[in-house]
């Protein structure tokens, strides 16, 4: 994979992810350091004209009015430093820190931080020689992530713990192994390496693509369950969205219909579908739609965040000058997660309430709870207690998050967005959902498989749907432990091979 050359400017939300989950190799662009230089350089010239600068010649928080003199600089580093990593465990995955490492390195790179190059150095060689600290997920409030992203700057130093090689070592060990030399802090690199967003914004960015693949999944899953109910397709008709407008709604129909390409849905013969269907099935692509429309909200704004600084005070080298800021503020984030975690509310509660329906003869004409003809088995009759236990769980973690905070460092810290939080809320959704689509894709096999007449022809995609979850799972016809379907299932959802599915017909 070619390397990722970082300027501070066009990181996109797929570098991050292949930085983070495909190891991709990271540089520094030669101009991203000529503006580190030069921050570096406007901020001393103002420092020596006497320019007060939290953080610097500054202390920081309720400490802002405390005079640093020049020859404290580097012990005011490690004081910061030791006194901010202040996170509790669980740690985050070596996948989730990758993510926020290269987001940090490369909005440092836009010259506003006065990073020295020794520490944009640390961030890539760490990248680049696997070394991941550990970085603990709970602690922060998303007014940058002080408290946790700051433990990177303990295994910088040589005094954290790293993952490497599939163990967890101390940070000094893993560098001398990879020939790297401690980070000597100097001038503001504990405070830049403290005002970083990294720990919401990385771990939103694994949102971002686990949603993306999540959507691929359910709608495909979707196509496979209607075709068991015996449905009418026609409200997927690319004119009658597109009189609606929706973008979310109109690509989602859009792939449902290339999913169902050859499917007997389109056959105006066959017998015993209804006019119109429970709008679970009716209007099934059109919530995902609404979900692909959140989704989009929080990579607009994503992607702006991974492009811009969270420095305060903030360095604008065309006026050779610091102001301070509130550029580490991310409400809008925050606020957009949450509105992802309703919509994707609304889709579990389609996925639960289509199941239902799939277990109802009055709906399908099948046998009740899609038990086998001769009655070997109960069918999926407890499943429905399953499925209502994570829709519960579900509505909690829908719960808003990002208004919950109290006034800090002396009350003059009296605002937060909880980012991390509010993003780690939400994945476990996404989680939950991968068990409520392997579930239903359950459903729609035995549905498909219980169809009798002859005349149940599969769409080019949902065929290799269907001949995936039987791969996984065999045709319910006996009392065997629906525990262990339901896990293979969440496997299969979890696995890329649904994903690649949904690609293979685009």
């Amino acid at each position: 994979m070619k390397t990722l050359v970082l300027n501070g400017k066009d990181l996109k939300l797929e570098d991050v992810w292949d930085v983070a989950f495909k190891g991709r190799k990271v540089e520094i662009s030669d101009d991203a350091f000529e503006r580190l230089a030069k921050g570096r350089e406007i901020m001393q010239k103002l420092a020596d004209g006497g320019k007060p600068i939290y953080g610097f010649n500054r202390g920081v928080g309720q400490n802002k009015d405390v005079v640093v003199d020049d020859d404290a600089i580097d012990l005011e580093n490690m004081t910061m430093l030791r006194t901010h990593a202040l996170g509790l465990p669980p740690y985050n995955s070596d996948e989730e820190v990758r993510a926020m490492m290269v987001i940090r390195l490369n909005n440092m790179l836009i010259g506003a931080s006065c990073a020295t190059d020794e520490l944009a150095c640390s961030y890539r060689d760490f990248l680049n020689a696997g070394i991941t600290p550990l970085i603990p997920s709970r602690g922060s409030v998303g007014e940058d992530d002080i408290t946790t992203i700051t433990h990177l700057g303990l295994a910088f130093i040589g005094e954290g713990e790293v993952r490497y090689k599939g163990n967890v070592v101390p940070a000094k060990e893993a560098m001398e192994k990879e020939g790297l030399t401690p980070l000597q802090l100097r001038l503001k690199d504990v405070h830049t390496i403290m005002l970083s967003n990294g720990q919401g914004e990385g771990t939103a960015a694994v949102l971002v693509h686990e949603t993306e693949q999540l959507l691929k999944m359910s709608d495909l899953v979707y196509c496979l369950a209607y075709e068991g109910l015996n449905g009418n397709i026609e409200a997927m008709r690319e004119d009658v969205n597109d009189l609606r407008g929706l973008p979310g709604q109109i690509e989602c129909a859009r792939r449902c219909r290339a999913f169902l390409e050859g499917s007997y849905l389109h056959d105006e013969d066959r017998p015993d579908h209804a006019l119109q269907d429970p709008l679970t099935f009716r209007g099934g692509f059109a919530v995902t739609g609404a979900v692909t429309d959140a989704l989009e909200f929080v990579k607009k704004y994503l992607s702006i965040q991974i492009n811009s600084p969270s420095d305060n005070p903030c360095i604008l080298q065309d006026k050779e000058d610091t102001f301070v800021c509130s550029n580490f503020e991310t409400p809008t984030l925050a606020l957009g997660v949450e509105m992802l975690a309703i919509a994707l509310g609304h889709l579990s509660r389609t996925v639960y309430f289509r199941m239902i329906r799939l277990g109802d003869p009055a709906f399908t004409g099948l046998p009740r709870f899609l038990e086998p003809y001769d009655k070997s088995s109960h069918g999926y009759e407890e499943v429905q207690v399953t499925s209502s236990a994570l829709e519960a769980e579900t509505r909690y973690l829908i719960n808003p998050s990002s208004i919950d905070f109290y006034p800090m460092q002396g009350s003059i810290e009296d605002h937060a967005s909880n980012l991390p939080l509010v993003v780690s809320k939400c994945r476990k959704i996404v989680d939950n959902m991968r068990y409520m689509v392997g579930m239903e894709a359950m459903y729609a096999a035995q549905a498909v498989d219980l169809r009798e007449g002859g005349y149940v022809r599969l769409g080019k995609a949902t065929q290799k749907m269907y001949d995936a979850v039987r791969e996984a799972v065999p045709a319910l016809h006996d009392n065997r432990n629906i525990y262990k379907d339901i896990q293979k299932m969440y496997e299969l959802i979890c696995s890329e091979k649904p994903a690649e599915i949904a690609d293979s017909v685009f």
